[in-house]
Formats: structure tokens, C-alpha cells, sequence
């Protein structure tokens, strides 16, 4: 592993370009090892170009790309390179069998993770294209390497997976280089931020939060400098106005710099901005799911749910991958009936649905055509706008405002499909991943017009940072056939799904400050907390009484600290034995079982034993 500060690789006035079109034009950079880096940028501005000449998968047409002598890259890109000839575990594990990855701990942690509900046996032809996905990125974890590369690394994971992604890249000493439209992500993984636009790259210290910040300064001094451009401009401009006969008399320096000035006005760039539709009045009554069971397949994914959604409600859906999220919304959207039980819709609603699918366009319609078929002109906020200024609001100008449908990018196809459900004017939406294929520019904006958007809002996403910003309640799926709210939000199911995660593998779980399902959540439909008395609820941090210096607490609290640390090291200790019996179990898979159970449980007493030095911490900060 190179030693921090090195650096691992360099470009040096690189460009490339597509046809006509420049990607990147004289970029100069440098990733020194251990280092984080997001990039961020539209789509289509070269992102992906970007990761594919600094892993050498793609020559530039001009510059240099020089890396250190022995590099090991691991490339994950949006296209998988799986064999379909191969099994699972061939291509995630080299064929290791299951006695040799399981006594492993960082081995058997990603397996379990990334593979859960994916047959090691089963062959890679029948995977699923988000089972590919999550397959590629378990085997370039797997691996080691002194940087990884990894476009879109979150696409087809749930939440509570990107959490667990997110701390481990952190955990590993690999530099890193990660594109993704997961602000939530690039915030908890980035130390530097790297912005991809019109064929620069703009570099900033921070995560995502501090790269806002910087960019805002950025504009702000931009603007300051551009007022004073202008005022140059009209004072140059009015020089140079003054009448044919005195103009020849003039330095001809005033002229240039006149001209430098005028032609130095920057292009405007294509503008992204959803319009709020005025939206058609809701009545008191939305949705109403009523005793319902729902089944997929022989599964049975709600057992007598009861759900209620008024209007003007902002309800994010969250759970595992096939909890039955989609399911849901298609249970509301009325295109899959309950097998048991009803839902009603009130009379006023105009509901829309945004599904997952691309395939439901035309592809030889054309954009405008498509536009104008549903509304030549629409009713907005601020009056009626014609088919043809909306779509360029939605960044379609130029020639793709008459593109085909068919030759639309991912993006283009997806930013169209919300283009087209809106100018419906609904009520209701039901949006199922809506920042699939998306770019930050366009879901800023998204969370823009939703936040003025007054109908009821149904979200189902793993985007934890669109969820935090644009609803209000978070409700989940939690495997027990009911609709739960939740009131403490993502971060609240992360630690439920980890309880859970405890309790079916036999081990005695930590108290975290997780609420019961009698003291915590609502009862379904209700959308209020029971269990209404103060008393009912676990304190939170910071209503923590700190101990008088020089107190009988204070005394107690240092007493338990040093006793904590001597079994703490002593946990440790225990730790490392078992990890080297594990290794020397072999073949012996009933003593493997017997060791990995017991290690088990010496972890869930480490981490009982940190939350009780914290506890202690807290009494003497």
C-alpha cells in the first residue's frame, strides 16, 4: 500500500472529445493515495469519460496520464463485466466454497451484505440488473487495490446498504474516486469534491454540504465580478458610440479591450427549472388503504394494513430490496388489487404514477411532438407557458428539443417521463426512484418544485438525502405485514433493521435508543406516536445530566470508564484468538459454525461495552 501523501496518479492537460462535442479540454489532476474524491457534474459533461482515462480504459486525445509504477485500480463501472457462464460465486468469489470466504470477517461481511437473497450457486445469466450490479461491486471489494474507481456505485441498493457502503469504503485505506448522484453518500465518504462542467473540472475541499458552500461563494464573487464587467462594458460601449468621425482619432488599444469585454460575455447554460403547476384542488379524503393483504407470489407482503393519506401529506416509503416497496405504490395507484380488504381513492384525485420503466416511450416519437400531443399549453404558477418554453425550462434545447425519443440518454429519457406526468397537472404523485439516472442540477431543481408543490406525495428511493429533503414522515416496510411510521425518520430504521438483524441471528441486542413497537411507532394508519406519556420514550443524548466536577458521579463515571477499557482489551483479546481458530478450523465446518457463533457474540458484548463507555464519556464532557 503506498504510503499516504504519494502521489498515485496524474493528468496532465488531457483532453478528449466525442465528434465535436469536448468532454474535457487541458484538465490537470492529481489523486494522492488514501484520498476521497467525489465528482459531481451533469449528465452527460463527462463524468464517466473522466473515471475511463484515468483507469486507461480510454486514451485522450491530447495530454498525459501517468500513474505510479504497479498501480492496482478496481474499475467499477455502470456496465457489468460478468460472464454469464459463470456462477455466482465463480465470479464474486473465485470459486472459493463457503468454509473458506465465511472465516473471513471483511470477506464474509460484504457477502452477506451485498449478496443477501442471491444463491452463490446460481448461475449469472439469470441475475436480475440490479443482482449484477450488487454482484460486481462485492467482487471488486473483495479484492485489494490502491484506488478505487466506482461509477454509481449506489444504483439498485437500499438504504440501509448504502449506509453500510459508505462506512466501509471510509474503513478502507484505498484512495478513492466515486460518481454518484447521492448527495447523502458523497457527504459522508468525500474529502474532496471534484465538479465536471463544460469540459473543466473545478475542484473543492469537502463533501457534497461543503462544496454547496463553496460553490456559492464562487457565484457570489462571480456576480460581483460581472457587475463590474458590465459597468466596463457600457462605459467602453459609449466611448466607442460617440460618432464615426472621432472613432478613427482613438488608441486602438480602448477598441480591443472594448471588443475583449463584449465578446468575454459568458453562453447561458441550458436551464433546468420545473414549473409549479397549478394544481387541481384536493378533497378531504385521499387514499384510503383499508385491512388489506397483499401477496407476490406465495409471499405475503401486507397482512390487514390499514393507510391513510390526506391531502397536502408528504410520506416517504422505505425498506429492503423486495420488502414489496413497488408493490405498494402499485397497490395505490390501483394497478395491482388487494387480496384482501380496499383502497379508495377520493373523487377529486388526479393521480400520476412515475414508475422505474424507461420502455414505456415511443422511440421514434420525437420530443416536441410528444409534448405537444398532450398540451400545446400549459397552466403554471405564473400564468400559461407554451410546449416549447416548457421543454427548454427542462433543459431540453437546441436539436434535442426535436431528438427522438429513442436517442435520448438515460437522463434525457428520465428527466422527459417527469416532464410528461406533470403537465397532466396531478394532485397526487407516486414517485418510485425518481432520482434513477438523474443528475444533482436536475434533482436540485426537482426538490425545488416539490417543495412548493401542495398535492400529496408519495416517495419510494434510496436516495436517503432526497427523502430527508423533500418529505415529511418516513414509513416503512419492516417484514411484519404492516405500514409503519417512522417519527426519528431513515436513521430510526437503520438502527430497527439492525435490532432485527440481531434478534434473527440469536444474538442479544444493544440498547440504542430505538423505540418498541408499543412505545415508538403508530399503530397503522393513524399517523401519530403512541404510547402518548413522556415516559414512554428512551431519553435522547442530549438530555443527559452531566456530573458536578468533584461529585459522586463524576467518581462513578471514571470508575466505570477504566473498568470498561480493561474489558474492552480484554474483548479484543478474545477477538484476535478466535479470528486465528477460525482460520485453523478448515474443513472442520461443525467447530467453523461453533467458532463463528461464539465470535458473534464477543462482538455484540464489544459493542455493548462501547455504547456503555460512551454512556459514561457523556457524564464527565
Amino acid at each position: 500500500m503506498p504510503s499516504p501523501g504519494t502521489n498515485l496518479l496524474n493528468l496532465e492537460r488531457v483532453s478528449k472529445a466525442y465528434g465535436v462535442r469536448p468532454l474535457l479540454t487541458d484538465v490537470s489532476l492529481g489523486v494522492g493515495a488514501g484520498e476521497r474524491i467525489g465528482v459531481v457534474g451533469r449528465n452527460g459533461d463527462g463524468k464517466t469519460t473522466l473515471l475511463e482515462v484515468m483507469t486507461g480504459r480510454v486514451e485522450p486525445d491530447s495530454g498525459r496520464v501517468s500513474r505510479q509504477r504497479g498501480l492496482l485500480i478496481g474499475h467499477l463501472r455502470q456496465h457489468d463485466e460478468l460472464l454469464d457462464t459463470h456462477t455466482v460465486r465463480e465470479a464474486v468469489l473465485g470459486g472459493r466454497s463457503d468454509h473458506e470466504w465465511a472465516a473471513d470477517p471483511r470477506t464474509r461481511e460484504v457477502v452477506e451484505v451485498l449478496l443477501a437473497g442471491v444463491t452463490l450457486d446460481r448461475a449469472v445469466a439469470g441475475l436480475s440488473g440490479g443482482e449484477r450490479r450488487r454482484c460486481s461491486l462485492a467482487a471488486l471489494l473483495l479484492d485489494e487495490h490502491d484506488l478505487i474507481v466506482l461509477d454509481e456505485p449506489t444504483n439498485h441498493l437500499d438504504v440501509e446498504a448504502v449506509a453500510w457502503l459508505a462506512d466501509h469504503l471510509v474503513r478502507r485505506t484505498s484512495a478513492l474516486v466515486v460518481v454518484t448522484h447521492d448527495r447523502w453518500f458523497l457527504d459522508a465518504v468525500s474529502e474532496w469534491t471534484w465538479e465536471v462542467h463544460d469540459g473543466l473540472v473545478d475542484v473543492y475541499e469537502g463533501g457534497y454540504a461543503s462544496y454547496v458552500l463553496a460553490q456559492a461563494e464562487r457565484q457570489r464573487q462571480a456576480a460581483a465580478t460581472e457587475v463590474r464587467r458590465r459597468n466596463l462594458v457600457r462605459k467602453e460601449l459609449a466611448w466607442l458610440r460617440r460618432g464615426p468621425p472621432a472613432r478613427t482619432s482613438k488608441p486602438k488599444f480602448r477598441i480591443d479591450a472594448a471588443n475583449a469585454l463584449i465578446d468575454d460575455v459568458p453562453e447561458p447554460r441550458d436551464r433546468l427549472e420545473l414549473q409549479r403547476f397549478a394544481t387541481q384542488r384536493l378533497g378531504k379524503d385521499v387514499i384510503d388503504v383499508e385491512d388489506v393483504d397483499l401477496r407476490r407470489g406465495d409471499r405475503l407482503l401486507l397482512s390487514h394494513a390499514t393507510w391513510r393519506l390526506g391531502p397536502g401529506d408528504r410520506v416517504g416509503l422505505v425498506g429492503v430490496n423486495g420488502a414489496g416497496k413497488t408493490s405498494v405504490l402499485n397497490l395505490l395507484s390501483g394497478e395491482l388489487a388487494p387480496s384482501a380488504g380496499r383502497v379508495r381513492l377520493g373523487r377529486t384525485v388526479a393521480l400520476q404514477h412515475l414508475t422505474q420503466q424507461l420502455d414505456d416511450l415511443d422511440p421514434q416519437a420525437r420530443v416536441l411532438d410528444t409534448v405537444e400531443s398532450i398540451r400545446r399549453v400549459t397552466r403554471t404558477a405564473d400564468g400559461e407557458i407554451t410546449a416549447t418554453a416548457m421543454l427548454e425550462r427542462f433543459g431540453f434545447t437546441g436539436d434535442r428539443m426535436t431528438a427522438r425519443l429513442g436517442d435520448l440518454s438515460g437522463g434525457e429519457r428520465r428527466r422527459f417521463q417527469l416532464l410528461r406526468l406533470l403537465l397532466t397537472e396531478p394532485n397526487v404523485l407516486l414517485l418510485d426512484e425518481p432520482t434513477n439516472d438523474l443528475d444533482i442540477e436536475t434533482l436540485t431543481v426537482l426538490e425545488d418544485f416539490l417543495d412548493g408543490w401542495p398535492g400529496t406525495l408519495v416517495v419510494v428511493s434510496h436516495d436517503r438525502y432526497f427523502l430527508e429533503r423533500t418529505v415529511d414522515t418516513i414509513w416503512a416496510l419492516l417484514d411484519d405485514g404492516q405500514i409503519s411510521m417512522l417519527p426519528r425518520g431513515v436513521e430510526e430504521y437503520l438502527e430497527r433493521r439492525t435490532a432485527a438483524l440481531h434478534v434473527d441471528s440469536g444474538l442479544p441486542t444493544v440498547e440504542s435508543g430505538v423505540p418498541t413497537v408499543e412505545s415508538g411507532l403508530s399503530t397503522p394508519g393513524s399517523g401519530a406516536v403512541d404510547g402518548g406519556s413522556p415516559d414512554s420514550t428512551v431519553g435522547s443524548p442530549d438530555s443527559t445530566v452531566r456530573a458536578r466536577a468533584g461529585s459522586a458521579e463524576e467518581r462513578e463515571a471514571r470508575k466505570a470508564i477504566a473498568r470498561i477499557e480493561r474489558q474492552l482489551a480484554r474483548v479484543g483479546t478474545r477477538e484476535a484468538e478466535l479470528n486465528a481458530a477460525i482460520l485453523e478450523a478448515g474443513q472442520d465446518y461443525e467447530r467453523l459454525a461453533e467458532l463463528s457463533a461464539a465470535f458473534d457474540e464477543v462482538a455484540a458484548e464489544r459493542d455493548a461495552l462501547e455504547l456503555e463507555w460512551l454512556e459514561a464519556a457523556e457524564l464527565l464532557e
